[in-house]
């Protein structure tokens, strides 16, 4: 065949990610995806019902942008809405990045920012917090290192996954003053189950800022895909012109529209996630395990071999997420779920021979 791909995709590799397979049945305990194990508001479920699916969905999301719009108290032209927070990664990829662009990244992280850098040809530069410091960022030397490679785009994920790691507001600042000329992709996906966080909102007056936002996480709206993102109204316009219509479908739309409405099902269940996590911590520290700390509730947990404590917890239908695809293959990491489930997880670790730790 004569018509080939693009040479920038010919190596290019799926990323992993944690979360079921169509293998696990209904008894398998899933603590690879972090998500709200307390489910969404039951009112997303009465407006699932009303769906009409029969006609197409609104182009552009609209009622849900302006519900969003007036919930960040942002104008509606500064917001956009996709197809979950890494839709619109890659519509921004294709938006701004060119051939030989230098995108610098914070890892180990989310592995979509490379891979969207990847497909549009541009250059991939890391800078990696280490194990032996608890994963933390050092954002002079990560200045340091932009100022150097002089980035289009420098991705950051705040509170970090798989780390957990949460940098405080003066630091982010730091790095848009440092950096003026780089577009810093703050992505607070799992910003709402972080104790104590702050505001990034008042930071969009810096115009080389853009904030990403998931809506499955934390409203427990995985399966329906739906993310936002803020940033001046100019780099907003840019990523609608590649936009597809109608990237957010109408079940999606009309279930967030719903849980934006339900904030104390949200409060309470994000609540009782932070109780059973610390419950959850120090369970798995009796064995001796060490619990890299962590803002959210999710964490990483040092073991001998990622892949061979994965296996072995499979055996007893409970998954979670080896870290050997984040160049992590001593860590595994663990999202907390409710307690009942925690539960099962501290006694089958007690109970496996010979613990591999």
């Amino acid at each position: 065949m004569s018509i080939t791909p693009r040479p920038e995709i010919e190596h290019l590799a799926p990323v992993p990610h944690g979360g079921f397979s169509s293998a696990h049945a209904d008894d398998w305990i899933d603590f690879s995806s972090n998500v709200n194990p307390y489910g969404p508001s039951p009112r997303v479920w009465d407006a699932l019902r009303d769906v009409p699916i029969g006609r197409h969905p609104d182009p552009r999301a609209t009622p849900l942008r302006d519900a969003l719009a007036e919930m960040q108290n942002v104008g509606a032209r500064q917001l956009i809405v996709g197809n979950g927070s890494v839709d619109l990664i890659y519509h921004l990829a294709v938006a701004y990045l060119r051939a030989r662009d230098r995108v610098l990244i914070a890892a180990p992280t989310f592995g979509e920012y490379a891979a969207s850098a990847a497909i549009m040809g541009a250059q991939i530069v890391e800078y990696r917090a280490r194990a032996e410091n608890d994963f933390a960022i050092d954002v002079d030397t990560l200045i340091d290192q932009a100022r150097a490679c002089n980035p289009r785009f420098i991705f950051l994920c705040n509170p970090n996954n798989p780390t957990g790691k949460y940098l405080a507001r003066d630091e982010i600042e730091k790095m848009l003053r440092a950096c003026p000329d780089a577009l810093l992709v703050l992505d607070e996906a799992f910003v709402r189950f972080t104790a104590d966080a702050w505001d990034a909102r008042d930071l969009l007056r810096y115009d080389n800022l853009l904030i990403l936002r998931s809506l499955t996480k934390d409203y427990a709206l995985t399966g329906l895909r739906v993310g936002y993102a803020l940033a001046s109204a100019e780099i907003i316009a840019a990523i609608e012109q590649v936009q597809p219509p109608w990237s957010v479908n109408a079940f999606a739309q009309a279930a967030t529209v719903a849980a934006l409405r339900d904030e104390t099902h949200l409060r309470d269940s994000l609540a009782a996630l932070a109780r059973a996590k610390i419950d959850l911590v120090n369970d798995l520290t009796r064995f001796g395990l060490r619990v890299v700390p962590s803002a959210t509730h999710f964490f990483l947990v040092q073991v001998a071999a990622a892949t061979e404590f994965a296996r072995r917890l499979r055996e007893h239908k409970i998954v979670v997420r080896d870290g050997t695809s984040w160049g992590l293959p001593n860590f595994i990491r663990i999202a907390t779920r409710i307690p009942e489930e925690n539960a099962r997880l501290v006694e089958t670790i007690a109970n496996l021979p010979n613990l591999p730790n």
